[in-house]
Parts: structure tokens; C-alpha cells; sequence
């Protein structure tokens, strides 16, 4: 798979939705996370990202113009020791609790399905971690419906021993805009991670983004060698 510009990528289209990059920085020193949401109704561009623990979560930015909690509010990311889970739904719970119960990243997912919001059957996207001992490898979800029919739902776990520095894999849910919006497709993108700073990155993903479509954006660099990390968050509504 030929390597892409990451900013050329996320703004590719206007709406991939939600967004799940994890990789390596142009040094090789941090393992490097994004995961931003955008929104097309007023219900879902009602958001904020906050800060939750060593997680984020999602909030009503306005809590008297919420609409429908579900599916918009959950919390993106926990982590657990040197686990990071980032994840586009409640199924970032569903992961923790399973691999609490000793099961792994891939069956705690069995128990869960796309979204359920007719016609368009959201998939599920997560992402999880592991850095320790100056080692860091990572997987990635995708629970989708099979062609928009909600009968069949295909599950495809992506998992990385390793990535080269400058490197990283990009996931969302939306192929482009539409109606019926079209799932993703294939194996997450190969992308390019050009910075070793995390405000230099977090800029560029936030600016990729569209405009009148995005809500907001997590970003953390996390050091493979101590585990200490640096977080961002930016969020359009302020």
C-alpha cells in the first residue's frame, strides 16, 4: 500500500466522519494517537471533548439543545496501565472491561455490532496500545455492515508488530458524504506522520479537517521509552 500525506488524506473528503490515526513519530521516539468526530446535524455537532482521568469523554457543548445522548455520548478513549484504548462509541468500555476479564482486544469486540442508526449502520472503529519496556505495537476494529444490509455484520481486526518512524495507519467510518453514508473500506491507510511535536501535529489534522463539518479532536504522543505522554485537545465549540 503506497503511503499517503495524512493531511492530503483527511481532507480527501468532506465527511469521513469519525477518525482513528495511530502510529509512530518522525523520529521513532512516541507512538502518536488522533481520533477526531464531525458532525452533519445540530444534535451531533453539539459536542465537546473533555478531559476524563487519563481518557477523554464526550459532553453537550449546549445541554439544553441535546437531542438524543445516544450513540454521541461516550467516552473515546481510557486507558489501562499501558494500554490505550480509542475507540468512536461505548464499545471503548465494552474493551476495557473484557481485557479486565482477561480477554483480548479482538473478543471482547464479538459482543458488539455497527451502530444502529438506519440507513446508514455507523461502523464501530477502534484502536488500542500497548507501549512498554520501550516496545509498542498496536491493532485496529472495524465492525461494519455487510453492503448496508443489517442482517451480517463484518468484523476485521488490523494488528501492527511494529511500525517504521514517520509512519502511521488511518481508519474512519465514512468512505465520503452521502445518503445512505458509505462505510469505510479496506485495510486501514497507510499514512505519513511528519512531526515529533505534538502541537505541530495536532494543527495539521485539525486544519485537514472540513471546516463546516468537524467538531473536535484528541491528539496524545505518548514516549516509548518512559510511557509519559502529552495530550491535546481542540474542540470548535468553545
Amino acid at each position: 500500500m503506497k503511503k499517503q500525506a495524512l493531511g492530503q488524506e483527511i481532507a480527501s473528503t468532506s465527511y469521513p466522519g469519525r477518525g482513528i490515526v495511530i502510529g509512530r513519530s518522525a523520529d521513532g521516539s512516541k507512538a502518536v494517537i488522533a481520533y477526531f468526530i464531525m458532525g452533519r446535524s445540530s444534535n451531533s455537532r453539539n459536542r465537546v471533548f473533555v478531559e476524563d482521568g487519563e481518557g477523554i469523554r464526550t459532553q453537550a457543548f449546549d445541554p439544553s439543545k441535546m437531542e438524543d445522548p445516544s450513540l454521541i455520548i461516550y467516552a473515546p478513549v481510557r486507558v489501562m496501565g499501558n494500554k490505550t484504548i480509542v475507540t468512536n462509541g461505548d464499545q471503548t468500555d465494552t474493551i476495557y472491561e473484557g481485557m479486565d476479564s482477561q480477554l483480548t482486544f479482538e473478543q471482547s469486540l464479538r459482543s458488539r455490532e455497527f451502530e444502529p442508526d438506519a440507513p446508514n449502520y455507523t461502523p464501530r472503529i477502534s484502536g488500542i496500545l500497548h507501549v512498554e519496556d520501550g516496545k509498542y505495537n498496536f491493532a485496529m476494529s472495524i465492525l461494519k455492515s455487510n453492503e448496508g444490509d443489517p442482517s451480517c455484520c463484518n468484523r476485521f481486526t488490523f494488528a501492527y508488530n511494529g511500525i517504521p518512524a514517520g509512519e502511521g495507519r488511518f481508519i474512519h467510518t465514512y468512505m465520503g458524504d452521502g445518503n445512505p453514508l458509505p462505510s469505510f473500506e479496506g485495510e486501514p491507510t497507510r499514512v505519513s506522520i511528519e512531526d515529533n511535536d505534538i502541537d505541530a501535529f495536532t494543527k495539521l489534522v485539525w486544519e485537514s479537517l472540513n471546516e463546516d463539518n468537524k467538531v473536535s479532536l484528541f491528539t496524545r504522543m505518548i514516549d516509548i521509552s518512559t510511557g509519559k505522554y502529552e495530550t491535546r485537545i481542540v474542540n470548535k465549540n468553545q
